[in-house]
This record gives structure tokens, C-alpha cells and sequence, in this order.
């Protein structure tokens, strides 16, 4: 089964993470990058004027992403992982959802987060693709990681 590990990393801590998985299981790995990068202010979850607080207030919110740059009919599974943002995951990992054919496609999502769960991400995440979503796992710590893998393998 030909995995990739597709993430989207706001500060580093998600693309560290996806770095060690796919390394542990030989995947290759695709950073989702917003073409507006994001800012400490951006990030800002205090500021309810902050680019991230308000793109979590309004679901129909696609940050713009660069594409183009893979080919996802390659892959039989994506480890899809990204921090939690408000309890969800953030909207732009349904802009990456919506912008590739994943028909056919097992999509097992991961994140890291400052203390919350997974929450509503999957249904959240299904209604942006055709794929089948999958449950993983918060992965805040190496025994986590190595937890999940043995889940997926």
C-alpha cells in the first residue's frame, strides 16, 4: 500500500510530527502551504479579528493553497494531520480536500493539538471530499506516534 503523509503545519510542531511518521514508515510526505502564509498575528486565537479566528467563524472560509504539485493518484492511504484548530480542523484542509480527486481514497486524519481531541473534524473533513475519512489519533508525543502506527499498520 503506497502511503503519503499530507499536513498542514501553522508554527512547525504538525510538520515535525509528519516528519517522524513518514520516516517510521517509509511514506512520502506533502506539506499543504497556504499561498498566504501565516502570521504570529494570524495565529492570534485571542484576537477575534486574527486571519485564523475569523476563517473558523465562517465554515464556507478556503484559505487559497498552492496546487499543482502532486499527484495523489499515486497513494492507496493519505495520513492527512494538521493542529486542532477550534476544537476542528482548520479550513484549509478542506481546501486541500476539495482540491484533489481522493474518490477511492482512505483518508486517516491526525493531529496535534494544545489539548483538545479530534472533535468534529471528520464529519467536519467529509463533506469536502469523496474519500472515506478515518478516526486517528492526537499525536502529541513519540509513545502516541508509535501508538498510531502500530494502529495503521
Amino acid at each position: 500500500m503506497k502511503t503519503l503523509v499530507a499536513y498542514f503545519s501553522a508554527s512547525g510542531v504538525t510538520k515535525g510530527v509528519a516528519e517522524k511518521m513518514a520516516e517510521k514508515i517509509g511514506a512520502d510526505t506533502y506539506e499543504i502551504k497556504p499561498v498566504k502564509p501565516y502570521t504570529d498575528a494570524d495565529l492570534n486565537w485571542m484576537n477575534r479579528n486574527s486571519r485564523s479566528s475569523v476563517e473558523m467563524r465562517d465554515k464556507s472560509s478556503r484559505p487559497e493553497i498552492i496546487t499543482g504539485d502532486m499527484d495523489v493518484s499515486r497513494y492507496d492511504r493519505i495520513l492527512l494531520g494538521y493542529p486542532v484548530w477550534w476544537y476542528t480542523a482548520p479550513t484549509i484542509i478542506n481546501t486541500f480536500l476539495e482540491s484533489y480527486d481522493f474518490s477511492g481514497k482512505k483518508i486517516v486524519i491526525w493531529a496535534t493539538s494544545g489539548g483538545s481531541g479530534l472533535g468534529k473534524a471528520k464529519n467536519d473533513l467529509a463533506k469536502s471530499t469523496t474519500a472515506t475519512i478515518i478516526d486517528g489519533r492526537i499525536l502529541n508525543s513519540d509513545k502516541q506516534l508509535e501508538q498510531f502506527i502500530k494502529e495503521i499498520e
